[in-house]
């Protein structure tokens, strides 16, 4: 259930930025989303962009500390998204909610709320220790997933740009 509510995330995310998200059904080289962003003009190209969704009930974020820590169930994982990519760049994004399912959101007259957030990370050049099984990351508190994230990404992705500063 945790990956269907980081699917309706991602998708209202997307959808808000003006992309469409494509569900991999299959491995993907470790890929779970593909966010393509229609063109503007009959001239231009899609943009896309490629996401490792994973969730997590094991943290809640501190914004003072300013990161928190997520660990891979498998190398792999890492490996996918560390490894440089001269087409499409990828992200891996991670959904951090309470332990409780009845606590992940909340529906009143005013809108839909999601508890928690997600962040998202460019992991593309990260070294990966050759004696670490599951290893960790670190993601930014200030790299929370949204609408304007999203759109940012997708226009350096479209510039050739680096995806973080």
């Amino acid at each position: 259930m945790m990956e269907e509510l980081q699917i309706g995330l991602v998708t209202s995310v997307a959808a808000t930025a003006g992309c469409l998200v494509e569900r991999v059904g299959k491995d993907l080289f470790g890929m779970d989303v593909r966010f393509i962003r229609p063109p503007t003009t009959p001239l231009e190209e899609e943009v896309h962009l490629l996401a490792q969704l994973k969730s997590t009930t094991q943290t809640v974020p501190d914004p003072a500390k300013g990161w928190f820590s997520y660990q891979f169930s498998k190398r792999a994982y890492l490996e996918q998204l560390a490894k440089p990519r001269r087409n499409y760049k990828s992200i891996l994004i991670v959904m951090t909610m309470p332990q409780n399912q009845a606590e992940w959101t909340e529906v009143t007259h005013e809108g839909l709320l999601i508890r928690r957030a997600s962040y998202w990370r460019h992991l593309e050049g990260v070294e990966v220790s050759p004696t670490v099984d599951k290893p960790s990351v670190r993601l930014s508190t200030s790299d929370i997933f949204d609408a304007p994230t999203l759109i940012k990404l997708m226009d350096r992705v479209d510039r050739e740009e680096k995806l973080h500063d």
